[in-house]
């Protein structure tokens, strides 16, 4: 069983993350996921929410959206939609977009709603992902 991970998380456009760890926590669309080493393979679809990672006393988090995870026994490839890492989050900007986001939610008609939604749960994801919690 490997000792470490190889954790690479990517978008459409950029390598955002490639790093080592011994475990990694990912926002699944059906719930948390945790993987350690020797962890069975497997590919789930991503919720909105933190990618969290350990690597002896160093941790890690980063925020995704949308896409897709696959899990090896020594490796998690994350290909996402959204991936912002916690220096590239701007918090004041994600408070504004929840406010903005869960006001628009009180009137939003249904076809509004899901994107809506979305956007409140990424800036909730920036949100906390910027004050570590």
């Amino acid at each position: 069983m490997a000792e470490l991970l190889r954790l690479e998380v990517v978008t459409p456009t950029r390598r955002v993350l490639e790093a080592r760890a011994s475990e990694v926590r990912i926002p699944g669309a059906l719930g948390e996921l945790g993987v350690l080493p020797g962890h069975t393979p497997l590919l789930t679809s991503l919720g909105t929410g933190e990618i969290k990672w350990t690597a002896g006393s160093e941790h890690g988090r980063l925020v995704v959206q949308g896409g897709f995870a696959e899990v090896q026994p020594d490796a998690v490839t994350v290909l996402a939609m959204v991936a912002e890492t916690v220096e590239q989050i701007d918090l004041e900007a994600a408070r504004a977009a929840l406010d903005e986001a869960q006001a628009a939610l009180k009137t939003a008609n249904a076809e509004e709603f899901d994107a809506l939604d979305a956007a409140a749960r990424l800036a909730e994801a920036r949100i906390s992902a910027a004050a570590g919690g």
